[in-house]
């Protein structure tokens, strides 16, 4: 490929990828799992670096609770699937980034449907633990890149947010928990990812007014605003094309 071949909007990509690894984006086929205020913003970030596919993975609906973080969604998108309103606003601003949506919820009886086709690299931005531990242990297993985020929500301070291998992540509670559950089945590979060494807020009370109270998925409320979500977002997404290209082990 060389740049002639690709249109103006990705001409910074190539400088800075190369043309060999541009191609190798273009080439690329994503799973983005979980598409709250950080898978959202990844799945823009590689929308718009020009990956080839995206393959889009979430069974929830937008909530007006969440517009606050969203980089895709309005309120006239409430109610709606996430995976509808991500996949329409990145195929009218991407156009050139195949889009699939899959409304579905990830867990050890899905694994195998969804991930049936082995993508070039899958982003973990799924928020409850369970699911995030089936899907990082299931990727090492089958050998399938990932990258994986922790905990975004109640923080505030962009110094103390950090990239690196799982097994190396401080001061992280989800990261902890994420590391103990992952040793329990023998997982012990390297995972890039994405912490805050920040002390997160309190968590509140549940909201009962949330879809998923009423689905059994009873969580706390946990506070959060947009930059640290986005920041780990980017970040996933970069350290996401990094594996695509090559540029990271």
């Amino acid at each position: 490929m060389t740049s002639s071949d690709c249109p103006e909007r990705f001409s910074r990509t190539v400088d800075l990828y190369g043309e060999v690894g541009f191609a190798a984006i273009r080439a690329a086929s994503v799973v983005v799992c979980g598409l709250g205020g950080v898978g959202a913003h990844a799945a823009l970030a590689l929308a718009r670096s020009g990956v080839g596919r995206l393959v889009l993975i979430d069974f929830d609906p937008v909530t007006a609770s969440s517009l606050n973080r969203s980089p895709c969604a309005t309120s006239a998108d409430v109610g709606r699937p996430k995976v509808a309103v991500v996949g329409g606003f990145l195929r009218s601003t991407c156009p050139d980034t195949a889009v699939d949506e899959v409304e579905a919820f990830f867990h050890a009886d899905t694994a195998d449907a969804l991930l049936a086709t082995p993508p070039s690299c899958v982003v973990d931005a799924i928020d409850a633990l369970n699911p995030k531990v089936e899907l990082l242990a299931t990727c090492v297993a089958r050998g399938i890149p990932v990258v994986g985020s922790m905990g975004a929500a109640g923080r505030t301070d962009v110094s103390f947010v950090r990239a690196g291998d799982l097994w190396e992540s401080r001061r992280c509670p989800l990261a902890g928990r994420v590391r103990k559950y992952l040793r329990r089945r023998g997982v012990t590979a390297p995972i890039p990812c994405v912490w805050s060494e920040e002390e997160p807020a309190e968590a509140l009370a549940p909201d009962t007014a949330d879809p998923r109270f009423d689905r059994g998925r009873i969580r706390n409320r946990l506070p959060s605003g947009i930059a640290l979500p986005g920041i780990f977002g980017y970040a996933l997404a970069s350290l996401a094309l990094d594996l695509v290209t090559g540029r990271t082990s």
